[in-house]
């Protein structure tokens, strides 16, 4: 399951750099690296905080592929 970002867009539009972001949500520049880059999942309260930052809401920056947004259960 890959939860895909638009995080980098979001801070180019804040004119920031990933050291500042870091530094506004708490966090490291090297974990803003990690979300950029997909390879790090933030928790729900770090996703919350980068949204708020941003202005949008944690769908915009945030999503999975729909096929991974349904559980297919095996039918008896």
């Amino acid at each position: 399951m890959a939860l895909h970002n638009r995080l980098k867009e979001f801070r180019a539009r804040l004119s920031i750099n990933q050291s500042e972001l870091g530094s506004l949500a708490g966090v490291s520049r090297q974990t803003i690296s990690q979300i950029e880059r997909g390879d790090y999942s933030p928790s729900v309260t770090l996703a919350l905080k980068l949204a708020a930052i941003c202005g949008v809401t944690v769908e915009e920056i945030f999503s999975l592929d729909k096929e991974d947004l349904y559980v297919q259960r095996d039918t008896p």
